[in-house]
């Protein structure tokens, strides 16, 4: 019995970043420390969330031939995904992001050229079929065109895979795309920006979150599942609601957070989980990847999560016990 796949489609980008004693006025140059080249991209950091949960990982992509696209490819190739449909082109460089951290305060200023992401296409997407028509979960995110991320998951809905569609960053969806999406995963400040709310204004009786996620299954999905932060997770489907509370951690770097939900997420459908059960385990994977700086770093792997489980008392799911046992 093999482990269940799952296609990712999305970003890969690096960041450089460096920390100053204050962020620079218009005109000024700065000495800077801690100088660092860390691995980024939405889709790869869930790509590889996925592959050290245990999944089968393909992944799609458009990265630069360049010395950073290079470094993807070993990235991914170190943690077992499939990168046959990882594709260099010489028309742009690997996407990147330029970061300044304030070092008192942790305040930043981040400029992100996406490079080579804002070249992948519909139709490099119907050139993927060996990736998506043995899928069970598509997953996508938005640091790619919307053109891109909409074909995906229509190959995926027509193949039976469950499409799950994280969208960050916001953009403007159309009607068509958001009926292809099984599971959406905003946060709460993505939710309402997708429900038409100014993110500006003082928040209202319909900004609740269980309003804000009718309102988007109004629009076409299926169903929503919110992250809440340190409370957790909200699940709403057209008849019900219910929240799935975090685990207590000592927070260090949230910024990783999402992408191991997502991640942990799409693992547990992937393996035959109900919607609850899987995002049971999801605030789980997003739970342990705060206790760590950074996030490739920070993204767990099974025998992490298993102490986790074992550590508080929960139940192991089923799925992940015998996937376990299947390695062993």
């Amino acid at each position: 019995m093999t482990a269940p796949r799952i296609t990712v489609v999305g970003s890969y980008a690096t960041g450089l970043t460096m920390k100053v004693a204050r962020l620079p006025a218009t005109g000024e140059t700065l000495l800077g420390s801690g100088y660092r080249v860390d691995y980024g991209g939405k889709g790869s950091n869930q790509a590889v969330g996925c592959a050290r949960l245990g999944a089968q990982v393909s992944f799609v992509a458009k990265i630069g031939k360049d010395a950073f696209g290079a470094m993807a490819l070993q990235l991914h190739r170190d943690e077992g995904i499939d990168v046959a449909h990882v594709e260099q082109t010489a028309d742009a460089p690997t996407g990147v992001g330029f970061i300044i951290v304030e070092s008192g305060s942790g305040h930043n200023c981040i400029t992100i050229d996406p490079g080579a992401n804002e070249l992948l296409t519909a139709a490099d997407i119907s050139r993927c079929a060996a990736a998506l028509d043995s899928t069970k979960v598509v997953l996508t995110q938005l640091e790619i065109p919307v053109a891109a991320a909409e074909a995906a998951l229509a190959r995926g809905r027509a193949r039976g895979a469950v499409t799950i569609l994280n969208p960050a960053p916001v953009r403007p969806l159309p009607p068509s795309l958001l009926r292809l999406v099984d599971i959406l995963t905003p946060n709460e400040t993505e939710a309402r920006l997708l429900a038409g709310h100014s993110p500006d204004a003082a928040p209202g009786p319909g900004d609740k979150p269980e309003e804000l996620a009718h309102e988007l299954i109004r629009a076409g999905v299926k169903q929503v599942v919110m992250t809440l932060g340190e409370t957790g997770a909200l699940i709403v489907t057209e008849s019900s609601s219910t929240r799935v509370p975090a685990i207590q951690v000592a927070a260090v770097d949230t910024t990783g957070a999402g992408d191991a939900f997502n991640a942990g997420l799409a693992t547990a459908l992937a393996h035959g989980a109900a919607l609850e059960a899987a995002v049971q385990f999801a605030v789980v994977t997003g739970g342990l990847a705060v206790t760590r700086e950074g996030v490739i770093p920070s993204l767990p792997g099974r025998d992490e999560v298993l102490r986790c489980y074992r550590q508080n008392g929960k139940t192991i799911p089923d799925w992940f016990a015998a996937d376990r046992a299947r390695r062993s």
